[in-house]
Parts: C-alpha cells; sequence; structure tokens
C-alpha cells in the first residue's frame, strides 16, 4: 500500500517537472486519473475512447516521466537542492552569528526554498 502511494507521489512530482514536454493528450489523461482520481472507465467515457486506449497512454506518460527523470535528472537535483537548505539552516541555527546575519541567511534561505 506505501509503495503505491510513494510512486503516486513521486510521479506527481516528476509530472509537475516534466509537464510542459508532454502532449496535451497525456497530460489531460494523466491529471484526470492521477490527480483528478478518475477511473480508466470514466476517462474513457469523458474523452470518447477505449478503456484500454486511456489506460495505454497512461502507461505511456509514466514511462516518459521516468524516461525524462532519468536522462535530465530534475527531480534528483531539486531533492539534493532541499536538502543543501535544510542542512545550512540547522547549521545557521548552531552558528554563533549576529542576529541580524542571521535573520539575512535565513530570508535568502526561504528564496531559494520556494
Amino acid at each position: 500500500m506505501t509503495d503505491m502511494i510513494e510512486r503516486r507521489a513521486y510521479l506527481a512530482r516528476l509530472f509537475d517537472l516534466y509537464r510542459p514536454l508532454l502532449t496535451e493528450k497525456q497530460q489531460t489523461m494523466f491529471d484526470l486519473y492521477h490527480q483528478c482520481d478518475l477511473s480508466l472507465g470514466e476517462i474513457a467515457e469523458e474523452t470518447a475512447i477505449s478503456r484500454q486506449a486511456v489506460f495505454d497512454v497512461i502507461k505511456r506518460t509514466e514511462n516518459a516521466l521516468e524516461e525524462y527523470e532519468q536522462k535530465l535528472h530534475l527531480l534528483k537535483a531539486e531533492n539534493a537542492r532541499q536538502e543543501a537548505v535544510v542542512r545550512l539552516q540547522r547549521v545557521v541555527e548552531r552558528a554563533v552569528l549576529d542576529e541580524a546575519i542571521k535573520q539575512e541567511i535565513a530570508e535568502l534561505l526561504e528564496k531559494l526554498n520556494q
């Protein structure tokens, strides 16, 4: 169960990063299935194509997202950046610095975290 939830979260993050690289049809099908939680049958009915065609588009889209990540590593880089920001925040909290400097660093870290 948790593996399925983790996979859906992973695919959602990939979708957020690589959405512009997908066709409009892929974006729509993926969004309806993963974000709106519609069944294959509901999507087929809404888009006037077969349930099997919907399944195929969604699977091809999931595979494409994973291939993009294997080649471009945007999610990996984003995760590393977020981890570095958290580590830096911890260092700043422990450092003996002037409060104004700590505040400025905290504001810059917040901008990086957006």
